[in-house]
Formats: C-alpha cells, structure tokens, sequence
C-alpha cells in the first residue's frame, strides 16, 4: 500500500469515522443505493440568467477544517459570494479531521459525502493516485490556493530555555538526549504526508535533526492539538492558526516558529474538487472559484480583519473567543520564551496577494515543491513522474478562465505557471525546474539520491 505504511492509514481512517458519519447523518444523503447516482444527488439545474454562461447547476458540498484557510469558503457563504455567481445551493461543511474530509471526497455527494474541499498539499494528488485511500483512486483538481502562512509549530512549557526556536541545530543535543533516555521528543501533525507534516519535518531537519531517528512523529486533529498539549502527551505540534496561538493564550506553550518565518509567502492550503464533478459541471465550477476569488479580496482587506474574527470566531464555525481570532489575524504574536513578539500583517495569514504576487493563483511550481518533499521522505517513489501528474491535476487554466469572467485585473492575472525560485530560512533553493538538484543538496533526507 504505497510508501505510506498501512498502519498510518488505518489510524486516519479510524479517526476519520465519527466525522464522516455525523456529516451523512445531519447533512446528506447516508450511502446505499444512491452511491450510483450523479456526484450532486442534489444538484438543481441553475437558472439560465447569464445566457451561456449561467453554472449548470446550483448545488454543491464543500467541506473545510476550522482553520484560518477555510476563511474564503466561510466569508464566501456569510457574504451570499457563491450565490452572486449563480451557486444559490452551496453547502460549506464543517469536518471533524482531515481524515474525514478524505472520506467524503471519496464518497462523494452522491454517498452524502462532498464534491469539494478546502485541502493541505499535496492530499488531491495523494488520493487521485490512490496513496492515502487504501489504493482507491479518485481522480482530483486543483482549482485555487486558499492562502499563504497562517500556520506555526507550538512547543510545550516544559522545554522553556532549551532553544527550540527557529533555529532548532541549537537544541539538537538535547533533542538527541530525550532520545536516548527512551523520552523522545513527540511532536504532531494533523496529516500524514500533507503539509503541516511537511513544515514540522523541514523545519527539523534544517537543524540538523531527522524527523524519523531523533524524534517521534504523531498525528492529532487540529481541535485537539491543545487538549493533548494540557494532558502532556505531545511536546509541539504543527497546524494552522489560530490553534497554535491559543497555547499562548492557555499558558501551555509557545511557539517555536511560525511557517512565515521558514519559508517567506509560501503555498498554504489548496481548494481542490473532485474530477468528475468539474468536468460535468466546468461553468459551476468556475462560478464556485468566482466567489472563493471574491471572498479572497475581501479577507484580504485590512479593513475586513475585525468582521473577519467575528465571523470565524462564531460558533457555527471556529467557536473560539475572539481574542484568540484576531491577534493572529493581523500578524499579532507573542513569541514566548524569550523571544521577540511579531507584530507584522506581512507575517499573517494572506489571502489575494503576498509579496511575490497572487495568492490564489495555483502555480504549478508549488505543488512541485510539495511532490518533491513526499520523494523527499519516501512518501512518494523516487521515479514519480511530477510533471506528469502537476499537468493533470493542477486546473490554473480554469482559474485564469474564471478570474477573467470574474473581471480581475489582468495585471493581477499570473502570466507563468512557475513563480520561480524558493529561498528558505535555511537558506536552501528550491528550484522547479530542477527539483532532483534539490533533493541531491538536501543534507537529511529519506530517499537515495
């Protein structure tokens, strides 16, 4: 079963059960003998108010984790952005993890599960190849990036002073020290192999530390990443905000880095649909993006930060206190020991644009990236044909078709599929056009190469 162990399946799976069927039970359609209808058992034809260029139905289900990358999905319902172009019947779902969230896109609608949803890279790529999905393959999407940064690795209290900042070789030996008293250090993600695993990984190894001898790797659900914090049985883990932040809120921990910090503008999350779905309705699909687009521009809105915490702080999505919401949304962190407090809107979360560009726009360059960490960690074969399957998974052209209907500034519109060369903290490259350059350079790594 792939490179991925079958134990770590089973454990995503598991965990995974609860949400899927509280989804089909309160929300859809239970699976049975509707699992052969159409991907939208509930698609209602749109109506034809925009001549051919009206969606061809109105329905869809797109699910989202309570994270700050789920904002557009959220701001595009509270905002009515989905209807403005025609998608009258969208239902954004609320998922227990991201396990759950990979069960009901391989349901699908049709199963009472989903058409869409808002995805860490690369998961579209890993369940259309059939890696994380028992070697079910779901052919997938890319549609658009959801936002940059926004995410951080959270370290518990009881390893103040010991140096596990950014810079993490400074805390080597005495990472290697609850190692070899049989303690060690147990760090979680709340995916395998997508990419707050992915940050945690990189961000120890450029200390010099492997993420697979020196450490032990778990994985948690974003909500209970703070529980399990309180109880002790993790040391730090990597997620999206605002969850690291509430640590700090809690008196339980700090944070070590933000991914801000690692990797300056990076991808963040994807919304990514199931490949049936576009294909039979490509005009909804677009109208879908239209709305993300629109709620990307408002999110991005200085102005629109404060709606912006109350709307997600609410109960009916985030349920946090507002406080915790907003600090991290303005780029608002207290670093804790000892180190300098952030106050930068440049080190937040970013939805339209970032230093480098668009935000939205879903550069093949990045999901290259991201394949190439999998090869990295041999979560993937080192003869995966990347290229191959960016180009037929990865949907910029339709992005581009949409942004223009949608009446973006051409200027705003990505003229390459590659944004070019990455420069890490580290000060690693990550060149596209070369990614095996760059496994070669790496100095702790899985792969041979």
């Amino acid at each position: 079963m792939s490179q991925f162990s079958r134990r770590r399946f089973l454990y995503t799976a598991g965990a995974s059960g609860l949400g899927a069927i509280a989804l089909k039970g309160c929300t859809g359609n239970p699976p049975g003998r509707e699992a052969a209808a159409p991907s939208s058992p509930g698609a209602v034809p749109a109506v034809n108010s925009g001549g051919g260029d009206a969606p061809e139905v109105t329905t869809a289900r797109l699910g989202y984790l309570p994270i700050f990358e789920a904002a557009p999905f959220i701001v595009a319902v509270e905002k009515k952005l989905f209807a403005k172009y025609g998608m009258t019947d969208v239902q954004v779902l609320k998922q227990s993890s991201w396990g759950a969230l990979r069960d009901n896109i391989v349901i699908g609608s049709a199963g009472g599960g989903i058409d869409g949803a808002q995805f860490q890279m690369p998961m579209p790529y890993l369940i259309a190849e059939g890696r994380i999905t028992d070697n079910r393959k779901v052919p997938m999407y890319v549609m658009l990036q959801t936002s940059t940064q926004g995410n951080g690795i959270a370290i518990a209290n009881k390893h103040l002073g010991k140096n596990l900042h950014l810079d993490v070789s400074k805390a080597k030996g005495y990472l290697e020290e609850l190692n070899s008293k049989g303690t060690p250090f147990t760090a979680a993600y709340t995916f395998p192999g997508a990419n707050q695993e992915l940050w945690i990984r990189y961000w120890l190894a450029a200390g010099g530390v492997n993420p697979d001898t020196d450490v032990k790797l778990i994985v948690v659900p974003p909500a209970q990443t703070v529980a399990n914090m309180k109880t002790g049985t993790m040391d730090g883990f990597s997620t999206g905000d605002p969850w690291p932040y509430r640590i700090l809120s809690d008196n339980i921990g700090y944070m070590a880095a933000l991914t801000a910090q690692i990797w300056k503008d990076h991808p963040e999350e994807y919304f990514g649909m199931r490949a049936d779905w576009v294909d039979k309705h490509p005009k909804a699909a677009k109208a879908i993006m239209k709305g993300l687009m629109e709620a990307q521009q408002w999110c991005d809105k200085p102005e629109n930060r404060k709606e912006l915490g109350q709307i997600l702080g609410g109960r009916q999505y985030f349920n946090l206190p507002i406080n915790i919401v907003e600090s991290p949304l303005v780029g608002k962190y207290n670093m804790g020991d000892g180190q300098p407090e952030i106050n930068d809107a440049n080190m937040g979360p970013l939805y339209w644009k970032d230093s480098k560009g668009s935000v939205s726009y879903p550069y093949k360059s990045h999901d290259t990236w991201f394949l190439t960490e999998n090869i990295r960690w041999e979560m993937l074969p080192a003869e995966t044909d990347v290229k191959a399957l960016v180009d037929k998974t990865n949907r910029e052209d339709l992005w581009k078709e949409a942004a223009k209907e949608a009446g973006i500034s051409d200027a705003d519109i990505p003229k390459d599929t590659s944004r070019g060369i990455e420069k890490f903290f580290d000060g690693v490259s990550f060149d596209p056009a070369n990614p095996n350059d760059y496994l070669k350079n790496l100095k702790v790594k899985k792969v041979k190469i």
